[in-house]
């Protein structure tokens, strides 16, 4: 925005100027013109006054008062009597001449390398005496050049004063959009104490007046929100407490100690919804976690449940830490969420295979169980307007695309998730 009110202010600055700046370069050309023969006339009517009283008798005279001015400031002065002699610089006695005495007024006549000017004297009996005066070029443009070079600078100077004004006042507009933006930003990154100072104009300071109320109430709508999911997340405390103390009833200490690993997994996940519900924004920025290392735990832990089920699967990791973008507890959600839906999707005994794989910088998750495969209409189906997927991958969608990276789902000899990371710098 500013460079194009800087654009336009010049533009339009530069067309006024043109418009002025034309017309006057051609009038100062005139105007030296003008002055150069308006003074070279004067001094000729004056010479000729002066030689009306001489002629015809005093032409000694004469020419001693004409040889005195006969080169003066570049004009060349003459005077040709009746009888074509000529008095002070030499005058060829051509048609110019001629045509002078016919009219018997002053008379302008251009000729090569300037403008020439008689002034007829009449000595009656059809005798004409003139005053010549020849001007040059050079004193009918005197001063031209360097008034015409004032002229363009101060074009120039109006152009570049004009910009500098629309570059203030582009300031003014642009300064507080850009702390608009920034705010925007920050907000967008999870910052939302995030307030600007809302200052130019008029509509521009409505605006950030808005957004400093749409931020104030973003921040308190997302922590009844999240106090919301916490406390009921802890109201399932309860139950699991009672799912305790019935499991301590079971007679059957194998089917008892696997319901009270199943019992704290729950736990487990109950207390990671509410920190994760008091957490203010998922952890992105700046937290990187080792994908090699939580997809090895958490296939270990998935691994004891298929042996259960009598699945077989397999896991196959490069040696050595990957870093991704994203903290460990979010990167272990979305592989449990990836491996929770091979159980929950196939019948028991469907083995699953987990792959883990370099690219050029970047690593490739695939989790492919050996059943079925999707559906056709859940494939179609996509993501839908609660923003699902209708496979249970959302957290895996989540996670992902907060670490900048894609995931795809497709069927084939069973369903594949195929999840590609960036590795972290």
């Amino acid at each position: 925005m500013r460079r194009r009110l800087i654009l336009v202010s010049a533009a339009i600055t530069s067309m006024v100027a043109l418009a002025f700046l034309i017309p006057l370069i051609g009038l100062v050309g005139q105007l030296a013109h003008d002055r150069a023969m308006n003074n070279a006339e004067r001094d000729a009517q004056f010479l000729a006054s002066a030689v009306a009283l001489m002629v015809p008798d005093d032409r000694d005279q004469i020419t001693g008062l004409v040889s005195t001015e006969a080169s003066f400031d570049g004009r060349l002065t003459s005077v040709v009597f009746f009888d074509d002699s000529v008095a002070g610089a030499p005058v060829p006695i051509d048609s110019l001449v001629r045509s002078a005495r016919d009219r018997q007024s002053t008379t302008r006549f251009e000729v090569d390398g300037g403008e020439v000017l008689f002034v007829p004297i009449s000595e009656g009996g059809g005798r004409t005496t003139l005053v010549r005066i020849f001007v040059p070029d050079a004193l009918l443009s005197e001063n031209v050049g360097s008034a015409r070079l004032i002229l363009i600078l101060l074009g120039f100077a109006l152009v570049g004063i004009a910009v500098l004004v629309a570059d203030r006042l582009a300031r003014s507009i642009t300064g507080p959009v850009r702390e608009l933006a920034d705010g925007a930003h920050r907000l967008a990154e999870g910052d939302l104490d995030a307030q600007v100072d809302a200052s130019g104009p008029r509509e521009v300071q409505e605006v950030g007046r808005a957004f400093n109320r749409l931020s104030g109430r973003i921040g308190r709508l997302l922590a009844i929100e999240r106090e919301a999911a916490a406390d009921l997340s802890h109201r399932l405390r309860t139950p699991l407490t009672a799912l305790r103390l019935d499991i301590d009833a079971v007679d059957d200490e194998v089917v008892a100690g696997r319901l009270r690993d199943d019992v704290g997994e729950l736990e487990r996940t109950v207390d990671y919804v509410i920190r994760e519900a008091r957490r203010p924004m998922r952890q992105a920025g700046g937290v990187i976690a080792d994908l090699v290392a939580v997809v090895a735990d958490r296939v270990r832990f998935w691994g004891a449940l298929a042996d259960e089920q009598e699945r077989n699967w397999s896991a196959t990791l490069p040696d050595g830490a990957r870093m991704i973008a994203g903290a460990e507890v979010d990167v272990g959600a979305a592989i449990d969420a990836l491996l929770a839906n091979v159980f929950a999707h196939t019948e028991a005994g469907v083995g699953f295979d987990v792959t883990l794989t370099d690219e050029p910088g970047l690593v490739r998750l695939m989790v492919a169980d050996r059943g079925d495969g999707f559906g056709e209409e859940a494939l179609e189906r996509g993501w839908s307007g609660s923003d699902s997927t209708g496979l249970g991958l959302d957290i895996v969608r989540r996670t992902v695309e907060d670490a900048g990276g894609t995931m795809s789902v497709r069927s084939d000899n069973g369903g594949v998730v195929t999840v590609e990371l960036p590795l972290a710098e």
